[in-house]
């Protein structure tokens, strides 16, 4: 499969497989806090991810005692363990050093490399235990010069997702990385579906402008736009999973449930090939339907 609409960029390794021009699109299951707090359901999660051909899963990671802005640590919240707080809500929902450890086992029984967002520098601490073989760096912290500056020193691959971000943004948060060892995302982070807001074009200005990987992470209904990504060059995709859209919690209903993430895997694997070389040519099949038709005459 080759994406000959893609100019030369630079090509990363994420665990065993190359992510580049001439390679197939890299399929992040982001599982993100999906789990709801359960390990059982994380590890439900990573097996649809297996079962449907993806090629990593990733996690969010978050020291909520950081990350959590004073003024909403307090709030009350709604959840399935009743009203509590909000810094309890986070702390609740948070996987610590046991729950990780059996990712990490489970992730590597199932043979699909695992990857985690670090919200933190404490966040980026804890994951160096598990030699994760990349780090993401989420919208929302794309502005967090402390964390990028940190992350660059940790010197592995980092994807870069770019929402509710500018291009000085950007561009600023990319001129902390060497290229080679950067992915971007376009994305939108939005979590009401605007399809006038998605703004796929951006994937091409990506490409223009920076001499590194470029792919695309979603959050609207279904995966139609998520396919046109691909087609129109992004070489890492990544989509949250559930269980179940009707699950509590801020990322369910954004996600794709089982038979969605496996048809998006498949037709993602049929553009791929759909895509070509670019080179026209006729076909085998096309030179029987030639004999058949081109010798007919007009009645």
């Amino acid at each position: 499969m080759i994406r000959t609409i893609m100019p030369e960029t630079n090509y990363i390794k994420i665990g065993s497989r190359i992510i580049g021009n001439d390679q197939p699109t890299f399929i992040v299951a982001e599982i993100g806090i999906n789990h709801n707090g359960d390990l059982d359901i994380a590890r439900q999660l990573i097996d649809i991810a297996v079962s449907a051909g993806c090629d990593a899963v990733k996690f969010q990671k978050r020291s909520p005692d950081v990350c959590v802005p004073p003024q909403q640590k307090c709030l009350q919240r709604e959840t399935p363990w009743g009203v509590m707080s909000y810094i309890d809500y986070r702390h609740r929902v948070e996987f610590g050093r046991v729950e990780y450890g059996e990712i990490d086992r489970y992730c590597k029984k199932k043979k699909i490399p695992w990857l985690a967002s670090c919200w933190d520098i404490e966040s980026i601490d804890f994951m160096d235990a598990y030699s994760l073989p990349a780090y993401k760096v989420a919208s929302a912290c794309l502005t967090d010069e402390a964390l990028l500056y940190y992350l660059k020193k940790k010197n592995k691959p980092v994807v870069l997702s770019t929402g509710m971000s500018s291009m000085s943004q950007i561009r600023r948060a990319v001129g902390f990385f060497e290229e080679e060892k950067l992915l971007i995302l376009h994305t939108t982070s939005s979590y009401q579906f605007n399809p006038g807001e998605i703004n796929l074009r951006v994937i091409d200005a990506f490409r223009r402008e920076f001499r590194c990987p470029i792919g695309y992470s979603g959050h609207e209904i279904g995966f139609a736009v998520t396919l046109a990504a691909v087609a129109l060059g992004a070489v890492i995709i990544e989509r949250h999973i559930t269980l179940d859209r009707s699950m509590w919690g801020s990322d369910h209903s954004i996600s794709l449930d089982p038979p969605q993430l496996r048809q998006m895997v498949r037709d993602i694997r049929i553009i791929e090939k759909a895509m070509g070389d670019g080179v026209k040519q006729i076909y085998e099949s096309e030179r029987r339907a030639s004999a058949k038709l081109r010798n007919c005459k007009a009645v």
